[in-house]
């Protein structure tokens, strides 16, 4: 196994420091469910205990980094300085209805060479707190689970693939759109599923648990540690369009060669 860096040890502590707390929390849910109140005010509280725990422990670490947190937004770092992408519980909906589905998801950005813009992700992690799985990635180091590496899966034809995708739901997502491109896939694979969390959906691509992913309308801190995960596993990442940045959160292609480039193209055809 490639040797683990101090900085994802960094994150992985992290993530694991802010995941028990969740886990502890998760527990309550359930109870709350039949609350007059319900569980959404502890859930939001939840979150935001995550993100801070993370700030904390990597902030002391990386001192000078900046952040870019789902809940607080942007916090400038130094100049020159990279920056720290976090979802500090990716599956709101389904930690809030008592669902052990949800991760946190922490990505590293660098800044382009010689520019103030942001440019490659180069470190990544998604742990998930539940099952205690922590998906990592270096650029140009591989993407590993623990110390297992991980590639995409070597299938090549949509009838014997398995995708993951997210679907619109109220006051977000072009259900329009969904509806078209699930009519143009849907009939062309072995299956499509919606698990809730597209952090994790990426990172099983990596896995090859599912052979591909697409969604849209999503967030850096939802995709950046995954995208890198895929790629660091062989996998491509692109847009509906099929061009690849360095994180891809409006639209999002992933999966292996084959795949990409199908599904890509039945994604081009059904938004004509």
């Amino acid at each position: 196994m490639a040797a683990i860096s101090g900085l994802i040890r960094v994150m992985e502590k992290a993530a694991r420091k802010a995941g028990g707390r969740l886990r502890r929390d998760f527990g309550e849910v359930e109870a709350l469910q039949v609350s007059r109140k319900g569980p959404a005010d502890f859930v939001s509280k939840a979150d935001m205990r995550a993100e801070r725990t993370l700030w904390d422990e990597l902030k002391v670490a990386r001192p000078g980094w900046g952040f870019l947190l789902e809940e607080s937004g942007e916090i400038e770092g130094d100049e020159d300085a990279p920056r720290f992408i976090i979802d500090p519980l990716d599956g709101t909906s389904n930690f809030l209805h008592g669902i052990p589905h949800f991760a946190i998801s922490i990505a590293v950005q660098e800044r382009k060479l010689g520019s103030s813009e942001w440019g490659d992700v180069t470190a990544g992690v998604i742990y998930q707190p539940v099952t205690d799985e922590t998906f990592w990635a270096e650029k140009s180091r591989g993407a590993w689970l623990h110390d297992a590496r991980l590639r995409v899966s070597s299938r090549r034809q949509l009838t014997e693939a398995l995708f993951a995708t997210g679907m619109p739901y109220a006051a977000h997502g072009d259900f329009a759109e969904w509806t078209r491109i699930y009519g143009a896939v849907g009939s062309e694979v072995a299956g499509v599923r919606r698990f809730g969390s597209a952090a994790l959906d990426l990172a099983w691509v990596a896995a090859g648990r599912f052979d591909g992913f697409w969604e849209s309308d999503l967030s850096p801190w939802d995709t950046a540690a995954g995208c890198l995960l895929v790629r660091e596993a062989g996998g491509f990442v692109s847009d509906y369009r099929g061009r690849s940045q360095p994180i891809c959160d409006k639209q999002v292609i992933a999966g292996n060669d084959q795949l990409h480039s199908r599904l890509h193209k039945l994604i081009a055809g059904a938004l004509k």
